[in-house]
C-alpha cells in the first residue's frame, strides 16, 4: 500500500512539474516561454497572467534585437554602474551588495546580471529611438506643462516619523504592527522641506500618502529606516522656467516610450508568435 501511494505521489509530482515547465509561447523558430517563466514573472512583478506573458514576450523581442544589433555591455560598464548606485545611496560597494541581498534576495552575481541586462536594454532603446527623437519645440513644452502641471507640483514639506533600526526584520514587525515596540528601533518626529531633500528621498516621500509608511530603505550607515507620513504640506507654486529641464526630460521620455512601443508592436506583428497555453 505504501509503495502504491508513494508511486502515486511521484506521478502527481511529475505531472505537476511537467505542467509548470510546459511551453506556453513559442517566438520565432526557437525562443520559448514556459508556464514556469510566466508564474515567476507574475510572482515577482505582481502581474496578472496575461500581463506577465506580454512582458516576457517583449523581453524576448528585445533580446532578439540586442543580438541582431550586436549590443554588448562590458564588465567595466557593469562595475561603473554598481559604483554609481552605491555612491547615490551613500554606501560602500560592499554595503550596497549587502543591502541588495537583504532587500531583494540577489547575490552579487545575480545583481551584476540584472544590471548588465538593464544596461543592454538602455543601449537598445537608445539605438532604436535616437534617429527618431527630436528636441521638443517651445510650443510642445508649454503645451505639455499646461496639461501636466500637477505632475510637477510637490508638497512644500513633509511631517514624518522616522524609524531607524539595525535590521530590516525589526522594521518589518513595526510595519505589520504599529504598536510593536523594540528598544533597538529609534524613533524621531521631523518636518523636512522638500527642496532640501536628496532626489531619491524626495520622490519616495512624495509617493507616500498621509497615514502610510514608506518602504524600508538603507540609511547609508549600515542600518535601515522607514518613514510614516503624518502630513503633507501645501503644494508649492511651479514656475515653468525653473523646472524647464524637468519638463524637457518628461516630454522626451514620453516620446521615447511612444517610439519604442510602436517599434515593438510592429516587430511583434512581424515575428511568428504562437500562444500554446493561456
Amino acid at each position: 500500500m505504501f509503495r502504491f501511494f508513494f508511486a502515486l505521489f511521484l506521478f502527481v509530482f511529475s505531472l505537476h512539474a511537467k505542467m509548470v515547465d510546459a511551453v506556453a509561447v513559442v517566438i520565432g523558430d526557437a525562443d520559448i516561454i514556459t508556464l514556469y517563466d510566466i508564474t515567476q514573472e507574475m510572482r515577482t512583478a505582481h502581474l496578472s497572467k496575461k500581463e506577465a506573458m506580454e512582458v516576457l514576450i517583449r523581453k524576448k523581442l528585445e533580446a532578439m534585437e540586442i543580438k541582431k544589433r550586436g549590443i554588448s555591455v562590458s564588465d567595466e560598464e557593469v562595475y561603473d554602474e554598481i559604483r554609481r548606485l552605491a555612491e547615490a545611496n551613500h554606501m560602500s560597494i560592499g554595503d550596497f551588495y549587502d543591502a541588495v541581498l537583504k532587500a531583494n534576495g540577489l547575490n552579487s552575481r545575480e545583481l551584476k546580471k540584472k544590471i548588465q541586462e538593464r544596461l543592454m536594454s538602455q543601449k537598445l532603446y537608445q539605438s532604436i529611438a535616437l534617429s527618431k527623437m527630436q528636441e521638443p519645440s517651445e510650443k510642445e513644452l508649454r503645451e505639455y506643462f499646461a496639461l501636466h502641471k500637477s505632475d510637477f507640483e510637490h508638497p512644500s514639506f513633509f511631517d514624518v516619523v522616522i524609524y531607524k533600526a539595525p535590521t530590516q526584520e525589526l522594521l518589518l514587525q513595526k510595519l505589520k504592527n504599529p504598536m510593536f515596540f523594540s528598544p533597538s528601533i529609534e524613533e524621531s518626529h521631523q518636518r523636512v522641506e522638500y527642496d532640501k531633500l536628496p532626489d531619491a528621498l524626495a520622490r519616495l516621500l512624495n509617493d507616500t500618502k498621509e497615514g502610510a509608511f514608506t518602504q524600508i530603505v538603507p540609511d547609508g550607515k549600515g542600518e535601515y529606516m522607514m518613514f510614516y507620513m503624518q502630513k503633507r504640506g501645501p503644494a508649492s507654486s511651479v514656475d515653468f522656467e525653473q523646472i524647464r529641464p524637468l519638463i524637457v526630460n518628461a516630454l522626451m521620455n514620453k516620446k521615447r516610450a511612444e517610439i519604442l512601443d510602436d517599434y515593438f508592436a510592429k516587430l511583434k506583428d512581424e515575428v511568428d508568435i504562437k500562444i500554446l497555453r493561456e
